[in-house]
């Protein structure tokens, strides 16, 4: 079992309270995550995880979002501004299952 994955997406914004910007995760990769570490999950489908982007590295956790059978990593600002990523902005992100 791995604990670090490696993938490539899009930065969104939410639309609701707030416009968090998250990366979603592949459903291929989201499905093989949760076969092996649902058991780990906290409420509402939280899972620790450390990720990286570009430079910047942070501890977060993913979120499971039902209605789209994936995973969620939220990109906070800090991050944002940091490696200077946009709405629509592709990154290579690294995530360590925690």
């Amino acid at each position: 079992m791995l604990s670090e994955y490696s993938f490539e997406g899009k930065v969104w914004k939410n639309q609701g309270a707030g416009g968090w910007h998250f990366v979603s995760l592949p459903n291929n990769l989201s499905s093989k995550i949760r076969r092996f570490y649902k058991d780990s999950e906290e409420g509402w489908g939280r899972l620790k995880v450390r990720a990286t982007v570009n430079l910047s590295e942070w501890n977060t956790a993913i979120w499971f979002d039902t209605k789209n059978n994936t995973y969620l990593l939220p990109v906070k600002s800090l991050i944002r501004k940091k490696e200077k990523i946009d709405i629509d902005s592709k990154v290579i992100v690294n995530l360590l299952i925690l």
